[in-house]
């Protein structure tokens, strides 16, 4: 899931790069305001299934389904979002008092709030994911299965393989994390690799766009003979853990688990553990090979090698979804949020620092948007929370290239000539510099023609073509993967 909104995630490595192609004040306003609603009373037992649709555009929505339980003493829920493919949420707390149901996933770095209408009998209110604010009503009942888009690449059962689901702890972090591993169907000890999910909260398919990217990873490499292990991030499916509290080295412990798992077993080749990482996933690859000797290979799928200041920076002006009067003067108002926001002050001071910048730069352009101050405070607000969570100011201050440049193992780099996320051109290049000056001897570096971020044959590589396009990973990527692990197998 690259977000849930599928809108701009300022400062992740996964940015929306739809443009609005108009800027009147209804569709801003659907964009980005919070409604306020009145406080009506609620008594029943809301246990059960509630669905709504939050409305994107005027073209695209997305189904949510809360299936709130009364357990113990408390409210407990879990969410779906079937258009996205996406099941198993599970946000940390629910609370419903006087009419008001909120529940709290800032553990995933949402949350909902809605108050009981009495007389329509549902909940009015806001889904809230980053800085992006929707209306969200819930009606009690689940919702028609909407139309399976066509996936030709998907497994289909019975595989000719093993399948098994496992599960592993990370001890440090107290994070138990849910996996799939597969395995060739044959006596032996087999080579592994460790799928790395990109930013956001991942499923083990690594499920965006109704697409299962690592599903059919997974099903192609252990064709091949290479046994593979998929997992769910923490606090996303069966995972425990809290995803928003965690920072890019905290999710590479989550890998060294894995790799200690894998080592516990009998039938894998504990010389042969190699690590593919997508996106966020490719920059975590090298943090874990650089803490053990047990990874004897890494393949970066999208990664970037320039620091993540520098990235962020690039997304917030290639791809903003509202015009600006000045370029030149809103690409610096950026670099000193940025920079603001990466520094090592006291978090109040830079929250303080970054309201008095924000309000001085951003709220002139968001004015005439958004139509009055309220909502600018309210936007400038969200804006501040997000470029403070532990995650980003991590991710400003984490060069890729430092770590890269210690790596002494084999090396696949691929990025695709359509990635509109992930610069091909300027990621490459830091990668390649990083592994010439640490003088590595053995790696490869490759541009796929036409591929887009998740390395589907596109036209244009936008994310709004992603769900359109049948293949969900091109057969020639998938191929270089493959034929390059097996040529490095010790």
């Amino acid at each position: 899931m690259i977000s849930i909104l599928n809108f701009i995630q300022t400062g992740r490595l996964r940015s929306n790069s739809n443009k609005i192609k108009t800027y009147n004040m209804k569709k801003i306003y659907t964009l980005l305001t919070i409604l306020f609603l009145s406080v009506a009373s609620y008594a029943q037992d809301i246990s059960g299934l509630w669905n709504g649709t939050v409305n994107i555009s005027e073209d695209k929505s997305i189904n949510f389904i809360f299936n709130i339980a009364y357990i113990g003493t408390d409210y407990v829920t879990i969410i779906d979002i079937p258009s996205q493919r996406v099941s198993g949420l599970k946000p940390q707390k629910t609370f419903l008092e006087n009419g008001v149901l909120f529940i709290d996933g800032a553990n995933l770095g949402i949350k909902y709030q809605g108050t009981f209408n009495k007389d329509l009998q549902q909940f009015e209110g806001n889904f809230t994911e980053g800085v992006n604010v929707l209306p969200l009503n819930l009606k009690k009942g689940d919702i028609k299965p909407e139309k399976t888009t066509k996936r030709p690449q998907e497994p289909v059962k019975p595989y000719p393989y093993l399948e098994e689901d496992v599960v592993f702890e990370n001890t440090e972090a107290s994070v138990s994390l849910s996996g799939t591993l597969t395995l060739p169907k044959k006596k032996g000890k087999f080579p592994v690799v460790i799928l790395i999910s990109g930013s956001g909260p991942q499923d083990r398919d690594e499920t965006v766009a109704n697409h299962k990217p690592f599903w059919v990873l997974a099903d192609y490499l252990t064709r091949q003979g290479i046994a593979v292990l998929r997992y769910d991030d923490r606090g996303v499916g069966s995972s425990t853990g809290s995803f928003s509290n965690a920072t890019t080295k905290d999710f590479s412990t989550d890998v060294l688990s894995a790799v200690d798992y894998l080592k516990s077993r009998r039938d894998i080749d504990v010389n042969n553990i190699g690590l593919i990482g997508h996106s966020e996933g490719g920059i975590i690859a090298p943090l874990v090979a650089n803490q053990t000797k047990d990874v004897s290979f890494i393949v970066l799928l999208a990664s970037t090698g320039i620091p993540g200041s520098e990235i962020s920076l690039i997304q917030a002006t290639t791809m903003r979804p509202f015009p600006v009067p000045d370029e030149a003067a809103y690409e610096q108002a950026i670099r000193k949020a940025i920079t603001i926001a990466a520094s090592y002050k006291e978090l109040s001071v830079i929250k303080s620092e970054l309201s008095t910048h924000y309000n001085a730069t951003i709220a002139p352009i968001l004015k005439p948007l958004v139509g009055d101050d309220t909502k600018v405070s309210q936007i400038i607000n969200g804006l501040i929370e997000t470029r403070t969570t532990p995650w980003i100011r991590y991710f400003y201050n984490y060069n890729p290239a430092n770590e890269i440049e210690k790596l002494s193992i084999p090396v696949l780099s691929l990025n695709g000539t359509n990635d509109t996320q992930v610069s091909a051109e300027i990621n490459q290049k830091g990668i390649k510099d990083a592994l010439i000056k640490g003088k590595n001897k053995d790696y490869k570096i490759l541009q796929l023609e036409g591929l887009n971020h998740f390395f589907q044959e596109s036209n244009t590589g936008k994310m709004d073509e992603y769900s359109a396009i049948e293949q969900t990973f091109s057969p020639l990527a998938l191929k270089e993967i493959s034929n390059w692990i097996i040529q490095h197998m010790r």
